[in-house]
């Protein structure tokens, strides 16, 4: 445990961005999962992939991952949903 005033502060905002970071990569998760789903169904893929899409934006642009990561998810998402589809 922190002694120091300025540790005890920083170890409080530490979680709450750890909290905020997961919910937002959960999110984005379960959008892709949904638009994998949706293509596989035949039913809602062009919302459910700009949906997907959009997570990954939002989360690279939050900082939750890094900006070639997120090119890298929508590249191997659009491919899946394009192999699913056709």
């Amino acid at each position: 445990m922190a002694n120091i005033k300025s540790q005890i502060k920083s170890n409080r905002k530490n979680v709450k961005r750890r909290l905020a970071n997961r919910a937002v990569r959960s999110e984005m998760r379960t959008r892709t999962k949904a638009a994998l789903v949706a293509a596989e169904r035949g039913d809602g893929v062009d919302e459910a992939r700009a949906t997907a899409m959009k997570k990954i934006d939002k989360a690279a642009k939050a900082g939750v991952i890094h900006k070639n990561a997120a090119a890298r998810r929508k590249s191997r998402l659009a491919k899946r949903l394009a192999a699913a589809e056709g």
